[in-house]
């Protein structure tokens, strides 16, 4: 067989993403994949699973500003979903009143726009009360997003008030009835990334023509963005300049008259603001006034002294061991708060800015679980939510206060909302608000962790959830879900999807199946090295990482190449496409999600310029070999003269045409390179809206996510 001469245009229609040739060629595969997937299994999956997103009974965490605690609702009578508030009294008593805000079906009905939440900023009132938000939606659930000023206590938008029209857009709320507007308004204002160049200062009523531009970015760089703090006594606004992706250069105006001044501080370096406390946590090594700091180490220094140059006040308050990684740090009005990895299960501490920083570690956190935590009213309390879950335990929500959690005889949340009592004592200094409901039946599957050596011998580690005491005979079906790039970790979460499309599901033997989370390099789990060894020109690293999983998996028994199924989706798409072309030999089937493939062209599509620091830029003699080395398309294309003797895997790749991030460019030159090379066992879907994440509602959702599950399950059962 003789290979493509022109791997990037197969079909050069392909590349007009709303173009009417392009649609009507992936309708005519979407309809071919939805005419296999379709059984009577399948359906009952994604009602099931549907069914659990719909619940009356899931967990409800609030939102509080002043007197409004709020919650955005999605369910069978509210598919787009409605923003509502209820009081604290009664949402602690288990019976919240809730009154609704804004209904977004009914404002889609009347605009005759099919709207998707993407959140509302609140006012800042530091000890008092907000009644205005700034809306954010999407008219088809990409990254594109309207912005409009909405009155919470009169339910309904502002006339006059802030409206910014489609566009890549973050705003935040200024001093003296402004606006901090990052947005793209044409050509000039637009980096390469499909981002904003410009912050704008915006008044009530002005339009962004007429508006200031206070800070300004160059074209190539990816993103300009600004924030305020309004804490009294503490105000100042941080603009940041994003380079790329992970690295930029963050200016601060401490409203002292000084004016804007550059932050010193590594490029890679996540720095914020508690008070008059700068936190600086470098990505990588740091030297500076003659000391070394790890990367991910949290330091802390007086604000003012570090813009005078002062750096021998600076100090180290958290600093990660070999086999952890600070996930998060975050603050209450007096207290700050971090979540820590130790080998993928989260501990919290709490820090103590006013007694030296001391870090406290706090209980109650369940063994192989993550956590996450948010302030209850970060302006004026020192209450914390968390939210643990397991694989097989699901959620929890506690309220507990950093005032006297850890400490002895601590009695965990405070008079957060009037004296209402919050649920239960967790018996660790957190009152229980709520626990999940169980979503599917988790009596027969066990959660435990391994280590498989990957080929340059490093320890990469894995979650299993398995059949309690299945036979090791290689014939379990296994699920293997991996992402392996940009920081992002994967750890131990509930997911009623998982469980309903996939743990409930037996063989025609009665047998159960497993479910695999694969920790590769490139994701954040040990830390920012853990992400560098597999930048660049070591993405392979994250390849063979989850190569050594499955083979692992395989050599313990649990289950064969027959038998084993792999997911990814976005980077973990470009992981699906390569683990297909690299080691067809290891799985049965292989699910590849709104996917990068093509990594000679993948910065000239949609947002792909932004994340040249994570893979390399084509644009670059040096980086093309390695990066068509990662290149799936140019991997398969070269595969063509042994295409027939190889024994391909089922593969699904699916995308959508409203996915303004990665686009479904690439997977359609993708898949229409499969069909040309014969790839028969191979199919395609695209969904017309959903964007990124391939929805705009639970039923869209319930599809997206049951396409996967059902996908691999029939394609191990016939293998």
């Amino acid at each position: 067989m003789t290979k493509p001469t022109d791997l990037t245009h197969i079909h050069t229609f392909l590349d007009e993403i709303r173009g009417e040739e392009a649609l009507a060629w992936a309708a005519e595969r979407t309809q071919a994949t939805d005419a296999r997937l379709t059984s009577d299994e399948h359906d009952h999956v994604v009602a099931r699973i549907q069914e659990a997103m719909d619940a009356e009974d899931r967990l409800i965490a609030v939102s509080k500003h002043g007197e409004f605690h709020t919650n955005f609702w999605q369910d069978a009578q509210h598919p787009r979903g409605i923003w509502r508030t209820t009081d604290w009294d009664s949402y602690v008593a288990g019976d919240p009143q809730w009154e609704t805000l804004l209904d977004l079906d009914e404002l889609s009905a009347d605009e005759g726009v099919n709207w998707v939440w993407r959140g509302a900023s609140w006012e800042p009132k530091p000890g008092g009360q907000p009644r205005r938000a700034l809306v954010v939606l999407s008219p088809d659930g990409g990254d594109a997003v309207v912005v409009r000023e909405f009155d919470a206590a009169d339910r309904e938008f502002v006339e006059g008030g802030l409206e910014l029209p489609l566009a890549k857009t973050s705003v935040s709320w200024g001093f003296d009835d402004s606006f901090l507007v990052s947005t793209v308004t044409g050509d000039d204002d637009v980096t390469r990334s499909t981002y904003a160049r410009c912050v704008r200062s915006v008044r009530r009523g002005q339009s962004l023509a007429d508006a200031e531009v206070v800070f300004e970015i160059d074209a190539s760089h990816v993103s300009a963005g600004a924030g305020v703090d309004t804490t009294p006594g503490f105000e100042k606004t941080v603009f940041r300049d994003s380079e790329d992706f992970f690295t930029g250069t963050n200016y601060v105006d401490m409203c002292d008259g000084a004016g804007v001044q550059k932050i010193d501080a590594p490029g890679d370096a996540r720095v914020g603001f508690y008070q008059d406390w700068l936190l600086i946590r470098p990505m990588s090594t740091w030297e500076v006034g003659g000391q070394t700091y790890p990367a991910g180490t949290v330091l802390v220094v007086r604000a003012a002294e570090w813009l005078a140059g002062e750096r021998s006040s600076l100090r180290a308050v958290l600093v990660p061991e070999e086999s952890e990684s600070v996930q998060a740090v975050g603050f209450t009005k007096n207290f700050g708060f971090a979540v820590i990895m130790k080998d993928v299960a989260s501990r919290v501490v709490r820090l103590d800015p006013r007694n030296d920083w001391a870090v406290t570690e706090l209980p109650g956190v369940p063994e192989l679980s993550s956590v996450s935590m948010w302030p209850f009213d970060e302006e004026n309390s020192d209450d914390i939510w968390m939210v643990s879950e397991g694989f097989l335990q699901p959620p929890t929500l506690q309220l507990g206060s950093l005032a006297t959690a850890g400490n002895a005889g601590g009695s965990g949340a405070a008079d957060s909302g009037g004296g209402a009592e919050a649920g239960s004592d967790s018996g660790a200094g957190w009152r229980v608000i709520g626990v999940a409901p169980e979503r599917f039946d988790a009596s027969v599957h066990e959660v435990s962790q391994h280590f498989a050596v990957s080929d340059d011998g490093t320890r990469v580690p894995y979650f299993l959830v398995a059949p309690k005491d299945a036979p090791l005979d290689g014939e379990t079906p296994v699920y293997v879900s991996a992402y392996g790039g940009f920081r992002v970790s994967r750890t131990p979460g509930y997911s009623a999807a998982v469980g309903r499309g996939w743990l409930e599901r037996r063989t025609s033997e009665g047998r159960a199946p497993a479910f695999v989370v694969a920790n590769i390099r490139g994701g954040g789990e040990y830390g920012p090295e853990w992400h560098a060894a597999a930048l660049r020109e070591n993405r392979p690293r994250a390849y063979e990482d989850l190569a050594a999983v499955v083979r692992d998996l395989h050599e313990r028994g649990v289950s064969s190449p027959d038998f084993t199924g792999m997911a990814g989706g976005s980077n973990g798409g470009l992981l699906a496409g390569n683990m297909y072309v690299r080691y067809p030999e290891l799985f049965g089937a292989i699910s590849c999600g709104v996917p990068l493939l093509d990594m000679l062209r993948y910065t000239q599509l949609s947002a792909g310029h932004s994340w040249i620091a994570e893979y390399g830029d084509p644009d670059v003699p040096a980086d093309v070999k390695h990066l068509r080395d990662i290149s799936a398309t140019h991997r398969l294309a070269d595969t063509a003269d042994d295409a027939r003797d190889v024994a391909w895997p089922e593969l699904l790749v699916w995308t959508t045409a409203s996915d303004d991030r990665v686009g479904p460019v690439q997977a359609r030159h993708f898949y229409a390179l499969l069909e040309e090379l014969g790839h028969r066992n191979a199919w395609y879907h695209e969904e017309v809206d959903g964007g990124h994440s391939g929805s705009v509602d639970h039923a869209s959702a319930a599809r997206t996510a049951a396409r996967s599950y059902s996908f691999i399950w029939d394609a191990l059962a016939r293998g």
